[in-house]
């Protein structure tokens, strides 16, 4: 489990021109109209000490406080002068442990190659898994700090991090040891998840249900009794696991107490009833879901006390793959599903730490509005991740994770493409600095 940090200083936010506090009455992901709600309120302020939101009000009210007069010495005051201040961005999907980029997978892609030629001839996910199984433990921790830091500057508080480039139990389990020591060092939130069924490795390409039995006897158990996960992935789709194979696993993920997540419907479209009795915080991808799935979900979101699993859309991997097709979003979202995006970063597919870029690809190539995409960054995100109590809102008790954007109206993160216009950002309290450089403790 990620070890805390010591409680930084109180810090006062005034002056902000655009607050967006996304506090609701809705119990549950956002869907529907919740979608859009953004509780913005306008020269606001922020107060927050030992890592928590204490208030959320006028500016003109926090600088009165009594407490915050008695304590004016010991609060760190940040004007934020017109500013548009959000909760930090929740990535609830990451594959950060890995050694090195794919850049023979990027120039045959460039060169015509699909992507599932690619695995067959070598490439894909197999080829990082050589340097992951020779790569100390330091040197992949080191790889996610980097990774961490480059998401914090721009805005990301909240982290989920798989496993998955290893493919056998010792190399997996070195894996979730990195991340865990990489978020021993970083002052945000790291949710690490156990991705050992990403694809069968080579050894295993005739015998995958021999992999699957390793996967569910040493793997899951190891990760649970050292805690090291909190949840369990399955990628569940043609070229990796089946649907029966992914509830085997997902079986031996509930018999050791940890949550299950899966890619699905990628590449090609999977059966993802049989999953549901498994209670998945998040059915990711769904690039290939039919209009009889989407009823499903949009049934199970509305009689679920939770609102069912969140979808998660990734499409920064839709756009750095090439294709000309995007999740269905609208669709999704038109019918009641709770909807969250993450960057997928990865080698492979989606070489990005930036949620500003996602939300613009939301925007522009699925239809999403800005207030539907920052929803779905935030808030919706911690529902992927169960972290909701604590995380993607603004309010009081929640944890001070902040991101502040030097623009006049939160509808300039998603249009400025490809643009870093995040000026500050809290981390359970603390303020990264700005001189701060990836791979650092960061806060």
């Amino acid at each position: 489990m990620p070890k805390r940090q010591p409680s930084p200083p109180a810090l006062l936010l005034v002056n902000i021109g655009q607050l967006l506090t996304l506090r609701s009455t809705v119990n549950g992901p956002r869907r529907g109209a919740a979608m859009r709600e953004l509780a913005l309120l306008e020269d606001a302020a922020v107060l927050c000490s030992a890592g928590k939101i204490v208030s959320v009000g006028k500016t003109s009210e926090a600088v009165k406080d009594r407490w915050v007069q008695k304590h004016r010495g010991e609060v760190r005051e940040i004007d934020c002068a017109g500013k548009v201040v959000l909760p930090g961005f929740v990535d609830s999907h990451t594959h950060p442990v890995f050694a090195a980029p794919r850049l023979v997978d990027f120039e045959k892609r460039i060169a015509g190659s699909t992507y599932e030629e690619i695995a067959k001839s070598g490439g894909g996910i197999r080829s990082s898994v050589a340097a992951v199984r020779e790569a100390p433990r330091r040197e992949l921790a080191q790889h996610v700090s980097r990774a961490l830091g480059e998401m914090a500057l721009g805005g990301t508080t909240t982290v989920e991090a798989k496993s998955g480039y290893g493919l056998e139990t010792e190399a997996e389990i070195k894996s979730l040891e990195a991340i865990r020591d990489a978020a021993r060092q970083w002052a945000g939130t790291v949710v690490p998840t156990l991705l050992g069924a990403h694809v069968v490795p080579q050894e295993f390409r005739q015998a995958p249900d021999s992999y699957v039995r390793v996967v569910c006897e040493e793997m899951v158990p190891q990760a649970s009794d050292k805690n090291l996960a909190w949840f369990v992935d399955v990628y569940c789709d043609h070229g990796a696991f089946t649907p029966e194979q992914t509830e085997q696993i997902f079986l031996a993920a509930r018999q050791h107490q940890l949550g299950v997540r899966a890619h699905v419907c990628q590449l090609t479209r999977s059966d993802i009833v049989p999953l549901l009795q498994y209670d998945p915080a998040s059915l990711d991808h769904m690039d290939c879901i039919n209009d009889e799935d989407i009823e499903v979900l949009a049934r199970r979101a509305e009689i679920s006390p939770g609102g069912g699993p969140v979808v998660t859309l990734l499409p920064a991997a839709n756009f750095f793959l090439g294709q000309q097709s995007y999740p269905p979003a609208r669709a999704l979202l038109d019918s009641g599903i709770p909807v969250a995006l993450a960057t997928d970063y990865n080698p492979g597919s989606a070489p990005t730490a930036s949620m500003p870029f996602v939300l613009s690809l939301a925007c522009t190539q699925m239809r999403m509005s800005p207030a539907e995409a920052i929803v779905a960054a935030t808030i919706n995100g911690a529902w992927a991740l169960r972290l909701a109590d604590r995380k993607g809102t603004i309010e009081p008790g929640k944890d001070a994770d902040l991101a502040v954007f030097d623009v006049g109206d939160y509808r300039e993160i998603p249009y400025w493409l490809a643009a870093s216009r995040c000026v500050e950002t809290v981390l359970n309290g603390a303020l990264l600095p700005r001189e701060y450089e990836p791979g650092t403790a960061g806060g």
